[in-house]
């Protein structure tokens, strides 16, 4: 990613993240962090990876309520990020912490599992 879609990325991910907490007054919006932000090389376009803690039904309500929302959080990432055109946005779900919360648990039931067949 160019120097300047990388500084833009970072920029979007950090307003995104106070439009969430301030704006959006949603009652079905769940916990949510924003993990990463990839944008085009022509800047046009944003995926904003989240991930939602969570049952699955709560992700998927929380991915719409954004994508109901989004000409309201574009209008607001114009009025804080100086640019001739605001990107388009799409909100994905990130499964990367899922899995490392899994994996984790993985490695503690071995640690269990090994510590409770070592000879004595």
């Amino acid at each position: 990613m160019a120097h300047r879609a990388a500084r833009l990325a970072e920029a979007i991910k950090e307003e995104l993240a106070d439009i969430f907490q301030n704006e959006l007054k949603d009652p079905r919006l769940g916990f949510l962090t924003i993990t990463r932000v990839e944008v085009s090389s022509d800047l046009r376009y944003a995926k904003v990876f989240l991930s939602v803690y969570g049952s699955p039904a709560e992700c998927e309500s929380t991915l719409g309520v954004l994508e109901r929302a989004q000409g309201f959080i574009r209008s607001q990432l114009g009025r804080r990020i100086r640019l001739r055109h605001v990107p388009e946005i799409s909100f994905r779900f990130d499964p990367s912490i899922d899995y490392g919360v899994k994996i984790a648990r993985l490695i503690d039931e071995l640690k269990k599992d090994g510590a409770s067949e070592q000879p004595k």
